[in-house]
């Protein structure tokens, strides 16, 4: 008995005219297309699932349940699933109101067999970035992979290169400007390749200062220096087997290069206060905002261990430069936030529309978060005094210039990565009254970390 899901075909073409469905196959199987015949429309259920990652193609008439029929049961099982019609001249207008009703094309006869493969070439890649999406969307659930949400043609690249990297043990330098997603990418690295038993270690070289980073990274010895007690194992060797992430790499203190570029050539460690060197099974991801690759922009991280560590680069794009993907992106933020704190999904006024097609999106796809979490909590963003809906109480001026405030400070976050000190300066406030406004705004500084 054969599996009920196809999973090895991309066509699946559905007549019940014997010559002409074997005609239709063998010419798409001959352009490349994985393509297979259905006598009826009835065979072609007990055969898909919402998993089809393919192209339904059907004749509109056929006996027992017609194509226009066969086109709103799959709608029903998954409405993203690509229809194409295929129509005599008397059913064209019921093609056309299926197409209303989301078919994806109709071809009338007779037809050149380049409309035909056109037409399910265009449908198919369609359903592999539907699908693709639907992955992340899941993965994004457990793993927080949303940033890497997207449809345009670098976003594609960049999974795509994600899942061939993911089993290879080699090195990978990440680039991309704040916000943009690359601790998810180091993890998405981490969790589909045989890694993932082992554990993910992160560190944010630019958080610790330079006489912490060292152990961190080395462990130590007890009685390696003062206050060290008991032994400690760093995160290079609790990494072993996993993944390290270094994060801000271009923050780290020179001495603490010399001795990570000692252990990526020999893949052992010495912890601090030892001579014993234990061998580790090291599998490098580090980030980075800047490209170390020119040697203004490097400044006095070692160039020798830029090479070492730069022998696969993946870059993120900024919003501002897959400004597409923005629609898509907000409304699954907009989507999960409303979940979060329990609201209906808003409806879309032509001011957000109008700030998701201008904004240059500066601290990329945290902003974006940002910014639909303000929206399906009902603060719409620039209009603190906007006058209330019918019914609704004004807001009073303290609330009016506590939205204010509020954004105000979510703002200075944004820009500062959720670094405190910077923050505040900004703010030109004492850091008391920076904590007892974030408590009372209910805004959670960690969640505008770089990396997060």
């Amino acid at each position: 008995m054969e599996e009920r899901e196809l999973t090895d075909v991309d066509i699946a073409f559905v007549d019940d005219d014997e010559d002409l469905r074997g005609a239709n196959v063998q010419a798409l199987q001959l352009a490349g297309l994985r393509a297979r015949a259905f006598a009826s429309a009835g065979e072609v259920l007990e055969r898909l699932g919402p998993d089809f990652a393919g192209v339904v193609v059907t004749d509109v008439r056929m006996p027992g349940i017609s194509g226009i029929e066969l086109f709103r049961r799959l709608r029903a099982l998954d409405p993203d699933i690509p229809v194409v019609l295929i129509s005599g001249h008397a059913d064209i207008a019921m093609a056309v109101e299926a197409m209303s009703e989301g078919a994806y094309d109709f071809i009338a006869k007779p037809y050149a067999g380049e409309r035909l493969t056109g037409t399910l070439r265009r449908a198919l890649e369609k359903r592999t970035l539907v699908m693709e999406n639907r992955r992340l969307r899941a993965m994004a659930a457990d793993e927080g992979a949303d940033a890497l949400i997207g449809e345009t043609p670098a976003m594609v690249r960049l999974r795509q290169m994600i899942r061939d990297l993911a089993d290879v043990d080699v090195d990978v330098l990440v680039l991309g400007e704040t916000g943009t997603g690359k601790e998810v990418a180091a993890n998405l690295l981490h969790r589909l390749g045989r890694r993932r038993v082992r554990p993910f270690v992160a560190l944010n070289c630019g958080a610790l200062p330079e006489t912490v980073i060292e152990s961190e990274l080395f462990g130590y010895e007890a009685g390696a220096f003062t206050g060290a007690q008991k032994p400690r194992i760093g995160r290079i060797e609790h990494s072993s087997g996993g993944t390290l992430f270094l994060d801000e790499l271009e923050s780290m203190p020179v001495s603490a290069q010399v001795k990570l570029l000692r252990v990526l050539e020999a893949r052992e460690i010495a912890p601090l206060g030892s001579n014993e060197l234990r061998p580790v099974d090291l599998r490098v991801v580090a980030a980075t905002k800047v490209d170390l690759a020119g040697p203004t922009a490097r400044g006095d991280f070692r160039a020798d261990l830029f090479y070492r560590l730069n022998v696969v680069t993946l870059r993120i794009p900024p919003l501002r430069e897959r400004r597409r993907d923005v629609p898509l992106l907000f409304v699954h933020f907009l989507d999960r936030a409303a979940r979060k704190y329990g609201r209906e999904v808003p409806r879309l006024d032509r001011a957000i529309e109008r700030r998701l097609g201008e904004s240059d999106w500066a601290g990329n796809v945290r902003e974006l978060a940002h910014f639909a979490e303000r929206i399906a909590l009902g603060l719409p963003e620039g209009s603190p005094l906007a006058n209330p809906a019918a019914g609704e109480r004004a807001p009073s001026l303290p609330e009016r210039l506590g939205t204010i405030e509020a954004d105000l400070i979510r703002a200075a976050l944004e820009a500062h990565g959720g670094d405190v000190r910077a923050t505040i300066e900004a703010l030109g406030i004492p850091r008391k009254t920076f904590y007892d406004k974030l408590a009372r705004y209910g805004i959670e500084r960690a969640a505008y970390e770089v990396g997060r």
